[in-house]
């Protein structure tokens, strides 16, 4: 594996794979490792990249324009190799551009950038997706973080909890046994804006925010260590873990699976944003070491 690019302000260092631009390590000037280690033990991932789409399709298929085309979970973003278009001492882009193997999943020509940016205790991720192609271009994109669970120096793994910047009483959904959207709502466990994190609310895999109020959330140990996660462009979140594994994964997202029984063409799936023959869309998230 290629050497990561390294980004670093007095706060905070930060180092990315060129592999699916995926942020390696997260690491605090006092030497906290605030990301998972990708232990293949449990989940060998760190923070993936999801794009064109987030979670399942079903079967692995969808319609476009027509047409069939096979396309793996999360996509296809996280396995390519990015090349840097731009690196600074506190900040870095790589560059993902389709081309035939893209296009053969994906029938768009599109750029990705993916721009990672440090400034004090922040780690500001700008996946910036450009449209190449001569009609609109449906598209999801995802941030699959996975934070350490304990934080180091941040109290008990049983203490720790998500406070929200607003209540979130509305239902939260699941995955069916295929990896698509349950229809069947769930109440919230969400106390207010608290939610109290323990191993038995990922007995069922993922619990997932169709529709947030919330922009932003903190994560941790009230009074001990914390970091805040904001996202203000994406209206959906997914939480996850391995019960048992030592981490929490935050995911932001534009876009989720396919809901159990969608047949229709990509375009019209829920979730889904098209971007303009020629245009481009931001979608961020923020990551902050809170004192």
């Amino acid at each position: 594996m290629s050497t990561p690019f390294r980004i670093a302000s007095a706060g905070l260092s930060a180092e990315i794979s060129a592999i699916g631009a995926e942020l390696q390590r997260l690491t605090t000037s006092d030497g906290r490792e605030l990301l998972w280690d990708g232990d293949p033990a449990f989940w060998s991932g760190r923070a993936p990249i999801l794009f064109p789409i987030v979670g399942t399709v079903r079967d692995d298929h969808y319609r476009c324009g027509g047409h069939s085309y096979a396309l793996p979970r999360h996509g296809f973003a996280r396995r390519r190799a990015f090349t840097l278009n731009e690196q600074r001492g506190d900040s870095v882009t790589l560059r993902l551009e389709s081309d035939d193997e893209t296009r053969a999943l994906w029938p768009f020509a599109f750029c990705l950038d993916m721009i990672f940016a440090i400034d004090g205790n922040r780690l500001m991720m700008t996946g910036r997706v450009t449209n190449r192609s001569d009609q609109p271009m449906p598209t999801s994109f995802g941030f699959h973080p996975a934070l350490r669970w304990p934080l180091p120096d941040g109290g008990e793994r049983a203490d720790h909890v998500i406070l929200f910047d607003h209540p979130e009483p509305g239902p939260v959904r699941r995955l069916d046994s295929a990896g698509l959207l349950d229809p069947a709502p769930r109440p919230s466990p969400v106390d207010g804006n608290r939610l109290a994190l323990s191993d038995d609310l990922f007995v069922e895999d993922a619990l997932i925010f169709e529709s947030m109020d919330s922009r932003r959330l903190v994560y941790g140990v009230p009074g001990a260590g914390q970091i805040a996660v904001d996202y203000p462009d994406m209206p959906s979140l997914g939480l996850w873990t391995k019960p048992g594994a030592g981490y929490l994964c935050i995911e932001p997202w534009q876009g989720y699976s396919d809901p159990a029984g969608f047949e229709g063409d990509i375009a019209d799936k829920p979730g889904v944003v098209p971007i303009a023959p020629g245009a481009t869309r931001d979608f961020m998230i923020g990551i902050t070491a809170l004192d």
